[in-house]
């Protein structure tokens, strides 16, 4: 027989559980910009919706399904912010897909964009001459940036959450030991001391954590 007041507790759980994760790992998953936000989002409404009408799960196999799901997600946010190579695997990066008006078809393939999906992003943008991009960029949540001849530069963070990102330097032609005699200059030893650093018109913009 079907309970309505087991489905009303479960409901009121799950709600509290999204509301406290939510507030909890930010609120970057009501607009997301990376898999982990949208895996969040799929994953937790999933449980959610095909556990409340299952009368054979009860009320604390529930809410144990939904503690390791918490914790799973915390866990990965940690290890995506504090290290490297884990944020870089679930994040991804930028890809340039267009430079200076030469379309990087090796890159386009790698951001799984076909020419069809290009042409479009573009039209959608207001760009119908190839040549007339500078710089187009695939960004990590799969929108494109898009910087037309003549305008100014597009600057991502080179540090950020003190881990250097290899691939702004390489859009910036530059490696670490340039970067490094940067930071010192401006009085930065040790780059975990830094939670977002910018170059910009050749200039850099640090700010540190302890700026907190």
């Amino acid at each position: 027989m079907f309970d309505y007041s087991d489905v009303a507790i479960k409901l009121v759980v799950g709600f509290i559980f999204m509301t406290v994760l939510i507030n909890f790992t930010g609120k970057g998953n009501l607009a997301p910009t990376s898999a982990i936000d949208q895996v969040q989002n799929y994953v937790l409404g999933g449980i959610i919706g095909g556990v409340i009408y299952n009368s054979s799960i009860t009320l604390i196999q529930f809410v144990i399904v939904l503690l390791i799901w918490s914790l799973l997600i915390l866990v990965m946010r940690y290890l995506k912010i504090h290290v490297h190579p884990v944020g870089k695997f679930i994040d991804g990066g930028p890809i340039t897909v267009i430079r200076n008006g030469h379309l990087l078809v090796h890159n386009c393939l790698k951001a799984n964009l076909s020419a069809k999906e290009i042409d479009f992003k573009l039209r959608t943008a207001g760009v119908y001459q190839i040549d007339d991009v500078k710089r187009a960029i695939v960004e990590q949540n799969g929108s494109l940036t898009i910087l037309r001849q003549g305008d100014g530069s597009i600057r991502y963070p080179i540090i950020v959450d003190g881990q250097i990102d290899a691939d702004v330097l390489e859009l910036m032609n530059h490696d670490e030991d340039w970067l490094m005699q940067q930071l010192k200059q401006h009085g930065v030893n040790n780059i975990r001391d830094v939670y977002m650093a910018k170059y910009k018109n050749h200039q850099f913009e640090i700010t540190r954590y302890d700026e907190a």
